[in-house]
């Protein structure tokens, strides 16, 4: 098959990652090169990928969250015009099917009539998005598909969307496996650092439940940084810095409970998978799709998303079987997630040619 990624453009998709969504869209890219599919990754210059390459945004452009309305405008019109500009490549050059893992509301309303696979890795509160498809005029494409990572992520979707199908989100097991030996009491959390992650909170919560912490991650919120997180660091809170996999798996390794502290509805939770991976328990507010992750032998979900709550699950979580954590998360395996995707794509084309054919 002939595919078109079609990546967001806020983050070059390469190591070490700015979050799930740039994970997922490396690894999907370089696994259908690998079943020998001729891709071509549409994203930001200064992404890295075993497919074909056509960057649309400069490196150094970064879309600034604080800047004024106007700059906001101007930038999410520069951002738009790069999707655009995407679409009439992508037409123009004939591929079987796209995989649209962008943000952009433009493939909904102006690719309507190509094979193509949406995966949509946030709950419905994009605006640009749920203003299309909440149009009544809007019609789906008859030749798309909709996935999503989780079954509550795909519950809350299928209220404006056809049939939104689930491929849990995968990773590759054995990397994640190391003979780091977890250090006693001691808590890690990974992800992005902004509001929404609730990394004030995971804070607040080892503190009351006698754990040090560690954390991992880019600072996305620099403003939230300083005033939330920089002033509880100590001796006992201690930022690792923005690590690769190769050092990650190492890090969630050495925790003997990983905290997920998502303060809005997150649709998967990757870091969390991957901790359990590594053999570390988890301990997680009851947000998004966690509890659907979370086995009660891996990990441990708080009552109510308050710090004593969690504090208790971080206790619970730590006492976890590591054997069995790890087990847990054979559910998540890359390859089980590729052949999906596969399938996905193999049936849009499918229907494509048999469409083409009735025509003729």
């Amino acid at each position: 098959m002939k595919v078109a990624v079609l990546s967001h453009m806020h983050h070059p998709i390469v190591e070490p990652f700015q979050g799930g969504t740039e994970a997922h869209t490396a690894m999907l890219a370089d696994a259908l090169v690998h079943r020998g599919h001729d891709v071509t990754l549409f994203a930001k210059e200064g992404s890295v990928s075993s497919a074909s390459l056509h960057p649309l945004i400069p490196k150094d452009f970064e879309f600034v969250r604080t800047a004024t309305p106007l700059v906001r405008r101007e930038q999410a019109g520069f951002l738009a015009e790069a999707v655009h500009h995407s679409i009439g490549v992508i037409r123009a050059s004939g591929f079987d099917v796209v995989v649209n893992n962008s943000l952009s509301a433009l493939p909904f309303s102006q690719m309507n009539d190509l094979a193509m696979l949406t995966i949509l890795h946030t709950p419905p509160t994009l605006a640009d998005v749920t203003a299309v498809v909440s149009d009544p005029d809007w019609v789906p494409g008859k030749r798309h598909e909709y996935v999503t990572v989780s079954t509550t992520n795909a519950e809350a979707w299928r209220a404006l969307l056809p049939r939104v199908l689930v491929v849990h989100n995968g990773i590759h097991l054995d990397r994640w496996l190391t003979q780091t030996r977890p250090v006693r009491r001691l808590a890690v959390w990974a992800a992005r650092i902004t509001p929404e992650k609730g990394l004030h909170v995971a804070i607040d919560a080892a503190r009351e439940a006698g754990f040090d912490l560690e954390f991992a991650g880019p600072v996305s919120h620099s403003d939230y940084f300083e005033t939330d997180i920089a002033p509880r660091l100590s001796e006992h809170v201690r930022y690792r810095g923005h690590l690769p996999q190769s050092e990650l798996s190492d890090f969630l390794a050495s925790g003997s409970v990983f905290i997920a502290s998502p303060l809005w509805a997150e649709p998967f939770g990757l870091s969390a998978v991957e901790a359990l991976a590594s053999g570390t328990p988890v301990a997680a507010f009851p947000n998004g799709a966690l509890p659907e992750l979370i086995e009660p032998n891996a990990g441990a979900i708080a009552a109510n998303l308050t710090v004593p709550a969690l504090a208790d699950a971080i206790r619970a979580a730590s006492d976890r079987d590591r054997d069995h954590t790890r087990i847990s998360a054979s559910r998540f395996s890359f390859g089980t997630m590729i052949d999906h995707y596969e399938d996905h794509l193999r049936r849009l084309v499918s229907v494509d040619r048999m469409s083409a054919a009735v025509a003729d």
